[in-house]
C-alpha cells in the first residue's frame, strides 16, 4: 500500500479500528512509565526535608539533644519558605515544560519529544544530587521540572494517540498507577536513608532518578512514532506504516485503511472548521468558538484545564508533599516516615482497579462518584481533627487520630482509582487532531501550575507561625471537591468506548450530560467521500514551505461533501 497505494475508508463504524493485540498493550504500558518520573520527583521531595542530615545542612541549626525540650526539638525544622520554594520549584518548571511541549511535540514529532525531555531531566538530576547549598538545590529543581513537564504532557498525548478505543482509558490509567509507584519508589528509598548521617541521606533518593530517565529514553528509539502525527504533517506514506506497527496489522490490512482513512478525513474536517494559518493565530484555534457549544475548541480547553486544575485541588499532594511535616504534628505518631510510606502504599494499591472500572462504568461517573467520596472523607478527617482540639493545645487523642489516618486513606483510595488517571484519561481525548498536541500541553501546564501554587501556600496555610489550620486544612479540601464534583457533572463527557474521531463527532452533537447514551452513526471517511473515491497515499502531502502549524492536506470541495483527491 505505501508508495503509491490508495487508501478507502468504511461507512461501517464497528470497523474503523484493528482488533487489540498483545503488542499495543505493552507499547503503551512502555509508555506508561514515564508516569514514574512525575510520582518520583512527587514522592522524594517531602520526605527528604524531613531527615535531620538534611535539615542542618540548609539551615545551620545543630541536632537536638537527647534532653533537649518539645519546643527547642519542634524549631528543628525546615523554615516554611524554604519548603515552599524546595517544593513549589519543581512544579514551576513543570509548568513551562509543559506548556511549550506542544509546540516540541508538533515540530518534532511526540517520541523526540519525550525523548529530549529525558535529557533535560538528567541535567536538572545531575544538579540536584551535586548541590549542598539551596541555590544549587533550586535550580536543578527548576530544569528538571522542565524536564518532567515535557514528560508528563507529552506521554498522555503519545498514548491517547496510539491506544486502541477499547482499552484506551485503561492503558492511559496505567500512566496514574506508574505515578503511584514512583511516589511508593521514592518513600520507600527515603525511608531506607533516613538515618544517615551523611549526604547520601539525600543525594542516594535523588540519583535513583538517573535510572528512569535512562530507561524510558532509550525504550522510546524503539517505539514507533504516532501515526496521528504524521498525518499531521501530511506523511501518509509514514503515518500507514507507524498504524500498521502499532496496530499489529500488515501495512496492507483493511484495518489499517479503514483507521488511517478515518484520520485523515476528521483531520480534514477539523481544519476545514478552524483553518491553520500563523503560529499565533493557532494558538488562538484553542481558544476559537464559544463557550455554550461542548464541540467548541475554547470549551474543550476549558475542560481540560479546568479537570487537571480540579484534580490538583483535591488535596491529594498536601499528603504526598507534606505528610511527614503533617503527621509529627499530631504528637502521636513515632515514626511519621512509615505512616508516610502507608499511605503511599495505599495510592499504589488502589489504582489497579480503576483499569477495569474506567471502562466498564466510564469517566464521567468515576469522577462524580470519586469527588462525592473524597468530600466525605476529608470532611470527616476535618471534623474528628477539631473535635480532638489538637489545635487548641490539648493531648491528641490517639484513637482519633487514627481514625483520621483511616480516612485519609479512604480519601486517598477513592482519589487513586477516579480522579487519579481519569482526569489524564480525558485530557488525551476531547481534543481535535489539529490543536490536540497544544491542548494537552495545556491541561498539563494547569496541573502544574496549580501543583505549584498548592506547594507553595500550604506550608503557610498548616505552619504554627502563618494560618496554624493543621486538620482544618480538610475542610478545605473538602470543600474543593464539593467544586469537582459540579464540574464533571456539567461539564465533562463520557468518552468511553469511541475513537478519538468518534469523540470530535458525539461532542458536535450532545452535551456532556446526555453523551453516555451517545452511539455513533456514521464516519468521517464516508461524509467525505473516501469510501468509494479513496486517498493515494503518495498524494497529499505538507504544503511546501508550510511550519507545522500551517501544515494541511490538500482537498477538493463537492457540492454534496467532500472529497480527499
Amino acid at each position: 500500500m505505501a508508495g503509491g497505494g490508495v487508501v478507502h475508508g468504511t461507512a461501517d463504524t464497528s470497523r474503523i479500528e484493528a482488533p487489540v493485540t498483545v503488542k499495543a498493550y505493552l507499547m503503551c504500558a512502555f509508555a506508561a512509565f514515564g508516569g514514574i518520573f512525575f510520582g518520583y520527583d512527587t514522592g522524594w521531595m517531602g520526605g527528604v526535608m524531613g531527615m535531620k542530615y538534611y535539615i542542618r545542612q540548609y539551615t545551620h541549626i545543630q541536632y537536638p539533644g537527647p534532653d533537649a525540650d518539645s519546643a527547642t526539638k519542634a524549631l528543628f525544622v525546615l523554615p516554611g519558605w524554604q519548603q515552599s520554594l524546595l517544593t513549589g520549584i519543581l512544579s514551576c518548571g513543570t509548568f513551562f515544560g509543559a506548556l511549550i511541549a506542544g509546540d516540541v511535540a508538533d515540530r518534532i514529532g511526540r517520541r523526540w519529544t519525550i525523548i529530549s525531555g529525558c535529557l533535560t531531566f538528567t541535567v536538572g538530576c545531575i544538579l540536584e544530587t551535586a548541590s549542598t547549598t539551596l541555590a544549587v538545590m533550586v535550580v536543578g529543581r527548576l530544569i528538571a521540572g522542565a524536564g518532567v513537564g515535557f514528560i508528563s504532557a507529552i506521554i498522555i498525548l503519545y498514548m491517547s494517540e496510539i491506544a486502541p478505543k477499547k482499552v484506551r482509558g485503561a492503558l492511559v490509567a496505567g500512566y496514574q498507577f506508574c505515578i503511584t509507584i514512583g511516589i511508593l519508589l521514592a518513600n520507600c528509598v527515603v525511608y531506607a536513608t533516613q538515618d544517615r548521617d551523611d549526604t547520601g541521606s539525600y543525594r542516594i533518593p535523588v540519583a535513583v532518578q538517573f535510572l528512569w530517565a535512562l530507561v524510558l529514553g532509550i525504550g522510546l528509539f524503539l517505539l514507533p512514532e504516532s501515526p496521528r502525527y504524521f498525518v499531521k504533517k501530511g506523511k501518509l506514506d509514514e503515518a500507514a506504516r507507524a498504524l500498521a506497527n502499532v496496530r499489529g496489522q500488515p501495512i496492507d490490512s483493511e484495518y489499517i485503511q479503514d483507521e488511517l482513512a478515518e484520520i485523515i478525513a476528521n483531520h480534514e474536517y477539523e481544519l476545514s472548521v478552524v483553518p491553520q494559518t500563523t503560529y499565533f493565530a493557532s494558538w488562538a484555534n484553542c481558544f476559537h468558538g464559544g463557550l455554550k457549544s461542548p464541540a467548541s475548541n475554547l470549551r474543550r480547553t476549558l475542560c481540560g484545564i479546568g479537570l487537571q486544575m480540579m484534580q490538583q485541588l483535591t488535596g491529594i499532594n498536601f499528603i504526598f508533599y507534606y505528610g511527614v511535616v503533617f503527621f509529627t504534628s499530631l504528637n502521636t505518631i513515632s515514626n511519621p516516615f512509615l505512616i508516610s510510606l502507608i499511605t503511599t502504599l495505599v495510592n499504589v494499591l488502589s489504582t489497579p482497579i480503576s483499569f477495569w472500572m474506567v471502562e466498564r462504568f466510564g469517566r464521567r461517573n468515576l469522577l462524580i462518584f470519586g469527588g462525592t467520596g473524597m468530600v466525605i472523607s476529608q470532611y470527616i478527617v476535618g471534623i474528628i481533627g477539631v473535635t480532638v482540639g489538637q489545635d487548641k493545645g490539648k493531648d491528641t487523642n490517639k484513637a482519633a487520630v487514627s481514625a483520621m489516618i483511616a480516612f485519609i486513606c479512604i480519601n486517598i483510595s477513592m482519589f487513586a482509582s477516579t480522579w487519579g488517571p481519569c482526569a489524564w484519561v480525558v485530557i488525551g481525548e476531547i481534543f481535535p487532531l489539529p490543536i490536540r498536541s497544544r491542548g494537552v500541553g495545556l491541561s498539563t501546564s494547569s496541573n502544574w501550575f496549580w501543583n505549584c501554587i498548592i506547594a507553595i501556600i500550604t506550608p503557610y496555610l498548616v505552619d504554627k507561625q502563618y494560618a496554624n489550620l493543621s486538620s482544618k486544612i480538610f475542610f478545605m479540601w473538602g470543600s474543593l471537591c464539593i467544586i469537582s464534583v459540579l464540574f464533571a457533572y456539567f461539564l465533562v463527557p463520557e468518552t468511553k468506548g469511541l475513537s478519538l474521531e468518534q469523540v470530535d463527532r458525539m461532542l458536535e452533537e450532545v452535551s456532556p450530560r446526555h453523551s453516555r447514551s451517545w452511539v455513533p452513526h456514521s464516519t468521517f471517511a464516508a461524509e467525505m467521500g473516501l469510501v468509494e473515491k479513496g486517498i493515494p497515499l503518495g498524494g497529499p502531502t505538507a504544503k511546501q514551505g508550510d511550519s507545522a502549524e500551517e501544515t494541511e492536506i490538500e482537498t477538493h470541495n463537492a457540492p454534496a461533501n467532500k472529497e480527499i483527491v
